[in-house]
């Protein structure tokens, strides 16, 4: 039986086959509480992220534009960040 993530995943990732060719810049953006800043950093050890802290400066925007070489690899850099509390994907 499938899950329910399991076909979130796949439709996700068929949106992705279906809108890029690979390899492909894309573009990663997340919210996250200002403390879990280093977390979503660490996902792109390579990658100069772009940040802007909200006006309390509670949250931070993260921005980060990857060469990325396929869907499956778009997908695993979610799957991790989904593990980051409080994070919230655009």
């Amino acid at each position: 039986m499938t899950s329910k993530k399991e076909l979130d995943i796949k439709k996700f990732k068929d949106q992705l086959d279906a809108s890029y060719q690979w390899p492909a810049l894309y573009k990663y953006k997340f919210i996250v509480p200002s403390d879990k800043l280093d977390e979503v950093k660490a996902l792109f050890p390579k990658t100069e992220v772009v940040t802007k802290p909200s006006k309390k400066g509670n949250y931070v925007s993260i921005t980060a534009d990857i060469m990325t070489p396929s869907s499956d690899d778009i997908i695993n850099v979610y799957l991790k960040a989904a593990e980051i509390e409080g994070i919230i994907s655009l």
